[in-house]
């Protein structure tokens, strides 16, 4: 929807106005990707529209997959100017990007976030490892009798796992694979997880592609439940159903603290201090990619890259912290602000 209504307004705009570059026949910003990134890219573009003389940007939850596909389809006024990503830009991505032209693409990293396993505040708080996490929601796991092997997930209740877990059936509400929060909660917590067991983290070296595909690996059989791209919803499920859990980024949980409750992760809640003093197990940075082609063509991009990398928005005391942001220690910040304004941190040159 997002390409098509581009497309037509490109066409038509340059049309009537014989432009020879469809980029510069589009005066707002246009930004797609991360449902974790986007209320912080939201809050930002509010406070960008009233300050500036710029529109306020228009920012498409397309989730990160789905935001780096729509990004790297290539330049001009029907494509994305900015993605938001909670995850980093992986290789294949960035050749796809080269594909379609899109061959100069400044990496920004915002701050950081942990994920949360929640559930409703009308339920107990759960306390979990990352390795039940794992016996949880994989589709392999290792036998249960004690052999070096792989079976099909059996466990269906939590206590299943451990007798000291609920006694309540498996529901787990999560991202689906388009999402960062997906690819970050299968490589922080799953994998965390599945190579506590020795046998498969020998697999590593062996298997390297089994090792992958055993670790990350969610079950099919209705335990673990894609919930889309609207973390919303699923706060709003977890309020219905005090016995689900579900998956998603601390800034939501920081939202809606007075309706569910983060677990325990091998016994460190998820808090600002905690994720920010890294004693949090399941953290990760958050990002924005800026096509280089469209800064100075369309409208406002470098201005909306100052306001987001000023200390008033992602700074410690910055309103960005108030929506649940982990700020970057004051060197970080200052080193993307500066590599961002200059438009440097090449995605290409960093993967050489």
């Amino acid at each position: 929807m997002f390409k098509k209504s581009l497309a037509l307004v490109a066409a038509l705009t340059a049309v009537s106005a014989g432009l020879a570059s469809p980029a510069s026949a589009r005066d707002q910003i246009h930004i797609v990707g991360s449902s974790t990134v986007y209320p912080f890219a939201t809050t930002v573009a509010e406070q960008f529209g009233k300050s500036t003389s710029f529109k306020t940007p228009v920012i498409e939850s397309t989730g990160s997959g789905g935001g780096l596909k729509l990004f790297c389809a290539g330049v001009g006024v029907e494509h994305p100017d900015i993605t938001n990503s909670s995850s980093g830009i992986k290789k294949s991505q960035v050749e796809d990007c080269k594909k379609n032209g899109v061959t100069d693409i400044t990496a920004v990293k915002i701050g950081y976030d942990g994920i949360v396993v929640a559930n409703s505040k009308s339920a107990p708080q759960m306390s979990i490892t990352r390795q039940q996490i794992f016996l949880a929601t994989a589709g392999m796991v290792p036998n249960p009798d004690g052999s070096e092997t792989l079976v099909a997930n059996p466990y269906m209740k939590w206590s299943d796992i451990d007798k000291s877990l609920p006694d309540v059936k498996i529901e787990i509400l999560g991202p689906p694979p388009t999402s960062g929060t997906r690819d970050a909660f299968a490589e922080l917590a799953m994998e965390g997880g599945c190579k506590k067991f020795k046998f498969i983290a020998d697999m590593k070296k062996s298997d390297g592609k089994k090792y992958k595909a055993v670790c990350h690996g969610v079950r099919e059989d209705g335990a673990y439940v894609e919930a889309g791209e609207n973390d919303n919803l699923i706060v709003q499920k977890l309020e219905a159903n005090p016995k689900a859990f579900g998956v998603f980024g601390f800034s939501f949980l920081d939202q809606n603290a007075d309706k569910i409750q983060g677990s325990k992760i091998d016994g460190v809640d998820p808090t600002f201090d905690n994720i920010a003093a890294s004693s949090y197990p399941v953290s990760r940075p958050l990002w924005f990619y800026v096509k280089k082609a469209h800064v100075g063509t369309i409208p406002g991009i470098k201005e909306y890259l100052a306001e987001f990398t000023s200390e008033k928005a992602w700074g410690p005391e910055g309103y960005l912290s108030d929506k649940g942001l982990i700020p970057m220690p004051e060197a970080e910040r200052e080193k993307f602000r500066s590599s961002t304004m200059n438009l440097l941190n090449n995605v290409e040159e960093d993967m050489k």
